[in-house]
């Protein structure tokens, strides 16, 4: 099946939404602007920041640009550890390295922050890269970053490849590089969400995963 396993980081390994929704909280305050409930929030998970802003606030690019910088005086010093692991993901981790698979992460967040990341959680030893966008707002389409962890990893036939990710983005970065896709369900996307953008297969659980990937 597939030797090289692409991860999202939002929404697939951990459930970042305190933190996240915090952190646009925090940006929309800073704007004078009211703060709606935190589920209405959530629909901020997983795509770049700066479209997120544009898209659901109305924000100019320049606006956008300024409420990322916003949101990252929060994320840095608090909102990057209100976070945790899902149940169920550390034993996939493990026992896809322990079935000779390599494992990379393929997020939109800024590198530096997924790296912090994981190395909070102490998942870093179980990924052979981690590839995120840069601070400066580049490398943020999930495509983009997904060429950059296939490159990375030096992987050169990307039919040997999957992503996993919980969002439609990820689905769409996949199929753009010619990748198969696994959609989570337990993530921030809907069923309905990632089959329309086309995910090769979903999955209910983390441990679903390993069969997905395996064949076994």
């Amino acid at each position: 099946m597939y030797q090289l396993v692409l991860f999202d980081l939002d929404g697939t390994l951990t459930d970042p939404g305190v933190g996240i929704t915090n952190s646009v909280a925090h940006a929309l305050e800073r704007f004078g602007l009211a703060v709606p409930e935190r589920a209405a929030l959530y629909k901020f998970i997983g795509p770049p920041l700066h479209e997120s802003f544009e898209r659901f606030c109305g924000f100019s690019q320049e606006q956008a640009q300024t409420a990322v910088a916003y949101y990252r005086e929060y994320f840095r010093e608090r909102g990057i550890y209100e976070n945790f692991v899902y149940d169920g993901v550390e034993a996939l981790l493990k026992d896809l390295r322990g079935a000779g698979r390599k494992l990379a992460v393929a997020t939109s967040k800024p590198e530096v922050f997924a790296r912090q990341i994981l190395e909070h959680f102490q998942l870093d030893p179980y990924f052979a890269y981690v590839a995120g966008a840069n601070l400066d707002g580049t490398r943020t389409r999930k495509d983009q970053v997904i060429a950059y962890a296939l490159a990375s990893c030096g992987a050169e036939a990307p039919a040997a490849a999957v992503m996993v990710g919980d969002r439609e983005h990820d689905i769409w970065g996949a199929r753009r590089q010619g990748l198969d896709s696994i959609g989570v369900l337990y993530g921030y996307g809907s069923r309905a969400e990632l089959q329309a953008a086309g995910a090769t297969y979903l999955a209910a659980r983390p441990e679903d995963i390993f069969s997905l990937v395996t064949g076994c």
